[in-house]
């Protein structure tokens, strides 16, 4: 029996040393359709698959075809591209860990630079304008972090310096954790709050009308989960008033169309999806592919599996 194939979006040598007893194929199936791309005849035999960092609906499609399937190992921490892609019996393993750092570094440049104005000094910059004016710290604030994972947690260990409260919201409630049933009352009280949920049934259209309208005055939203965990409308709408501000790294629909209103929105910074991406993400998601490889080389139990309710 031949070992088991595993197909790379990258050259192996990335991973720096590899487990015995492995065969490795690379192929970025973000191209198959293209004229020059076929899917390789090996297809049948690969056992261990990393898609591209780039997911679409090809990569599934190509998913389909592996007869011999027995893990994906995205470098997304999301999972919400392979919902209902993955075949029954294949484990699904997200990259948790791969983009907490260049995530929780993007947050805080987004909360700093929507407090502290950067995008007007930009734009004064362009026309040879000095302006001055007041603008409010990051210090003394309260955050409110929904989402309260890996990325979650990153975020906080990088505001706590900046001598801010930070609050921790998760699905659940555990020590040191509140529940998403206290968000109600904690929405009100603070003056960030930050979107880091994983985006499922539970969490599409959760900062809707009403969590938007029980912001306090001045507060400030930022999204970098998913679009979706926001009612765009709804964000639009709130907007408008400039009562309150955003800034988002993601949204729904993306790519942002050219004539959607939220271009034109006040109070709002937008950053094209770049959380994840960084000189930071490649080192950290060629570690945790090399010693996902090694269990499923020795038959030890993988982590970052996601259970069937991802």
């Amino acid at each position: 029996m031949s070992d088991p194939l595993v197909w790379l979006p990258f050259d192996p040598a990335e991973l720096g040393s590899v487990p015995p007893g492995l065969r490795f194929e690379v192929f970025d199936c973000r191209y198959f359709g293209a004229d020059a791309v076929e899917v390789p005849a090996s297809v049948d035999e690969v056992a261990f698959y990393v898609p591209p960092y780039l997911l679409g609906s090809r990569i599934f499609d190509v998913v389909e075809q592996m007869s011999s399937l027995q893990v994906v190992q995205l470098l997304t921490a999301g999972v919400d591209a392979a919902r209902g892609r993955i075949p029954e019996g294949v484990t699904l393993c997200n990259g948790r860990g791969i983009h907490d750092t260049s995530t929780a570094e993007l947050t805080l440049t987004l909360i700093l630079s929507s407090l502290r104005g950067i995008p007007d000094h930009v734009r004064h910059q362009d026309k040879h304008t000095w302006k001055q004016a007041w603008f409010p710290a990051l210090a003394d604030k309260r955050v409110l972090i929904v989402g309260h994972g890996a990325i979650g947690r990153a975020i906080e260990q990088r505001l706590i310096p900046f001598e801010t409260e930070v609050i921790g919201v998760a699905r659940t409630a555990r020590e040191g954790v509140r529940g998403f049933d206290e968000l109600p009352a904690l929405v009100p009280e603070a003056d960030v709050v930050v979107l880091a949920t994983p985006l499922t049934d539970e969490t599409r259209g959760l900062v809707d009308r009403e969590f938007l309208a029980r912001m306090k005055d001045g507060a400030l939203l930022v999204n970098i989960a998913r679009g979706g965990v926001v009612d765009t409308d709804a964000l639009v709408a709130e907007l408008a008033t400039e009562r309150i501000s955003a800034a988002l790294d993601v949204v729904e629909p993306e790519p942002l169309p050219a004539e959607h209103p939220l271009w034109d929105a006040p109070n709002l910074l937008i950053t094209p999806h770049v959380g994840g991406p960084s000189s930071a993400t490649w080192p950290r998601a060629h570690r945790i592919v090399r010693e996902q490889l090694e269990r499923f080389a020795a038959g030890e139990p993988l982590a970052n599996v996601m259970s069937g309710d991802y």
